[in-house]
């Protein structure tokens, strides 16, 4: 802003009016974007869409961790070709049968 003291107004009233009117229009337009900046709605607003943008970045993050750990586990049974790899799937689904046994005797052992 300058120092508008020592130097003389040279401006017309018509001038004068028309430059209060233009900064009264923008102190308006000003006060108008701070009143819906601090609308209720409108803070309520900006929270949610912080919240749905941060749980879709989260689930973004899982997707991708879940991907890899599918890969990898899909590489573990799977040669690159696409056959899959019996000398690794048969040990473990005896494993699997095993367990399951186990779990089913030991239910009925309870219930008797």
């Amino acid at each position: 802003m300058t120092d508008t003291s020592s130097t003389p107004d040279t401006r017309t009233p018509a001038q004068i009016e028309a430059d209060i009117k233009r900064r009264r229009e923008t102190l308006a337009e000003t006060l108008d974007e701070i009143g819906v900046r601090v609308h209720p709605k409108t803070i309520v607003g900006d929270a949610k869409a912080k919240m749905v943008s941060s749980v879709d970045h989260s689930l973004g993050r899982a997707y991708v961790g879940v991907n890899r750990i599918v890969g990898d586990v899909k590489g573990q049974f799977v040669t690159e070709e696409g056959a899959p790899r019996l000398e690794r799937i048969v040990p473990v689904a005896l494993v699997v049968v095993g367990v399951v046994g186990l779990l089913t005797l030991g239910t009925r052992r309870r219930r008797a």
